[in-house]
């Protein structure tokens, strides 16, 4: 009983995690534009774009290669220990699906990744980061 609650606590954290890398991901974009018009001086961060840039860049080369995210795969693994139910899709599909009924193949999250990962590089050259 006490090992399938530290294995329960475990996955919601792993899915808080999750949560907070998307959010970064489409926050950091949504920021990056807006700073832009609003003067904000964080969003030219080096720093912060190459790690926005990056983590776009994991989710894409994932879906490329079908690859499910490691925060999903631990996040399944200790549900199983918890003895809970595991999902098989990826993260995303299984949340949209739950969340607005949505349900669509795997190439439609590739390419939406793709389209977003694209946007992302294009900021690179309307909002270009300072050193």
């Amino acid at each position: 009983m006490q090992s399938t609650l530290i294995y329960q606590i475990a996955a919601d954290a792993m899915l808080v995690m999750h949560a907070l890398f998307i959010a970064f991901v489409v926050l950091g974009l949504l920021s990056i534009l807006i700073g832009k018009l609003a003067g904000w001086r964080w969003v030219f961060n080096l720093r912060f774009r190459l790690a926005h840039l990056v983590a776009i860049a994991i989710v894409v080369l994932q879906s490329w290669f079908g690859i499910l995210c490691p925060l999903t795969v631990w996040e399944m693994q200790l549900r199983a220990a918890a003895g809970e139910q595991v999902y098989g899709e990826s993260f995303i599909a299984h949340w949209l699906h739950r969340l607005l009924f949505y349900q669509a193949p795997e190439w439609v999250f590739t390419l939406t990744y793709t389209g977003f990962a694209a946007l992302v590089a294009l900021s690179w050259y309307w909002v270009r980061p300072r050193r």
